[in-house]
């Protein structure tokens, strides 16, 4: 692990802080090599039960730890001790699929082999991710079941980017509106550097196209009224829940931004925080003991 540097509170941090988490950058383990990361620690400083590992948006081809950094703490804030581990993967650039999804299986491996190092008790991990982060953690869910490790204990999906062949309503209704259609455009040209055409049906490329859903962890997937990826998120609810996944599927109203596809910047905009506090909570609760 490379040295430890400890970053100071960003101001602003919003409505849903209750406290500024402690953050610092640190290396975590990719499949190839390490991997830059950040974790923020809220609380006490006392071991936590809970990690969240989160991947960034853009695309597959962009983005890096600062991308989410403001939503991170915020929610490293807002809860009871949470502790957040943001990792960055090899974008399409460098390494086409599935370099990026070896590299999230990766960190949640090394996540639970360091977690002493995390401030975490190794109880309940928890993978997030917002747009092509959150195909990650979607798939990295998958790739859990199917390794047999590690122990998930529930994915939260924000506004993720599922379908390579953008093929929903909401995808192709999005043209019509210029700046939209910009955003079409773009998660075209983001499949095209991620993917060849050989494995855009892979169900780790493409967890929307998978038959094999069930044993998954509970999902938390947040989509919003006026983001192209909204159809597909919701339909992946729908699969989910069809196959017997305890899912939680909620529509966020629009938010006021000055990109179309500034999803970051949405997710602090609107009530994210609160939907994840709870669906947080429902997990400790289901982990519980039930009493005589």
């Amino acid at each position: 692990m490379s040295a430890r540097q400890d970053l100071p509170p960003q101001a602003g941090a919003g409505p849903y802080a209750t406290s500024a988490p402690a953050v610092r950058n640190l290396e975590a383990g990719g499949f190839e090599g390490p991997l830059a990361a950040r974790l923020y620690q809220g609380g006490s400083g006392a071991k936590c039960d809970l990690l969240i590992v989160f991947f960034h948006g853009g695309g597959f081809v962009d983005g890096d730890l600062d991308h989410s950094d403001t939503f991170l703490r915020r929610l490293a804030g807002a809860g009871p001790c949470p502790v957040v581990l943001a990792s960055t993967y090899t974008l399409a650039q460098v390494k086409p699929f599935p370099a990026a999804v070896e590299d999230a299986h990766a960190v949640l491996m090394w996540a639970r082999q360091h977690k002493a190092k995390l401030g975490w008790s190794g109880k309940r991990m928890v993978v997030a991710g917002i747009e092509a982060g959150a195909n990650l953690a979607a798939v990295c869910s998958l790739m859990a079941r199917d390794r047999a490790a590690p122990k998930i204990a529930g994915q939260i999906l924000i506004m993720p980017m599922l379908d390579p062949g953008l093929s929903t309503c909401s995808m192709r209704e999005m043209p019509n509106c210029v700046d939209s259609a910009k955003v079409v455009n773009e998660c075209a040209a983001a499949y095209r550097g991620y993917l060849h055409p050989a494995d855009r049906s892979h169900p780790y490329a493409s967890p929307l196209q998978s038959s094999r859903l069930k044993n998954l962890p509970p999902a938390l997937i947040l989509s919003a009224e006026d983001d192209p990826l909204r159809d597909e998120a919701e339909a992946y609810g729908k699969k989910l829940t069809d196959a017997g996944v305890p899912t939680t599927v909620r529509r966020m109203s629009p938010a006021r931004l000055q990109e179309p596809n500034a999803r970051n910047e949405c997710a602090c905009q609107v009530q994210v925080l609160d939907e994840i506090t709870d669906f947080i909570d429902g997990l400790a609760a289901q982990a519980k003991p039930a009493r005589c």
